[in-house]
């Protein structure tokens, strides 16, 4: 009878567990999927942007954002860009510029090359790869060589950083994926 009981109790214990995980697994709704989507992009590290000056060639060119988020300017030096969007650079910009350079400078900023994004856990060559515009979780995985039989498929955990905050999802295999992106598959139980 004690045996039983025992039987019983792991039994009733793994039933309990194996409700918790599947409750934790559940995909995420399309409301969820499309508010991970709509974060804004912003610059880091890594990123190389394009400045463009209406009419001053000589201010304009393309740049890298360094390691401490920086990129340097002719006439106005060094910038710090990290956390802010194409949007924030280029009023910022206009406004250094307008400090006693030019009258009304009219500039845009564009992406030229993405910062990485990084693939880790139960894939078959985790690392860092380049980013393509509009590519889904499931597109990073087909990069990282697939999954191995051990991946645990729908809890897919992505780091982010929005602004100086660095965020955790639990994110569906058809998220969206963003530069810098931290992407890490679990290993399931069983």
């Amino acid at each position: 009878m004690l045996r039983q009981l025992k039987s019983l109790a792991i039994l009733l214990a793994i039933s309990f567990f194996g409700v918790i995980a599947v409750a934790q697994a559940a995909p995420l709704s399309a409301q969820e999927t499309r508010d991970q989507d709509n974060i804004e992009y912003r610059l880091g590290a890594g990123d190389k942007v394009r400045v463009l000056v209406y009419n001053e060639q000589d201010l304009s060119g393309e740049f890298e954002v360094d390691g401490t988020g920086q990129i340097s300017l002719p006439l106005i030096g060094t910038l710090k860009v990290s956390g802010l969007t194409v949007t924030e650079v280029e009023r910022q910009v206009g406004n250094k510029l307008a400090n006693g350079f030019l009258i009304n400078p009219q500039v845009s900023l564009e992406i030229m090359n993405y910062r990485p994004f990084y693939i880790l856990g139960e894939v078959k060559q985790p690392g860092s790869y380049d980013y393509v515009n509009g590519m889904t979780i499931l597109n990073a995985v087909a990069l990282a060589g697939g999954f191995t039989p051990r991946a645990q498929e729908k809890k897919i955990e992505v780091t982010r950083k929005n602004g100086d905050k660095e965020i955790k999802l639990q994110s569906a295999i058809t998220a969206k994926v963003l530069p810098g992106d931290i992407i890490r598959i679990p290993q399931r139980l069983f």
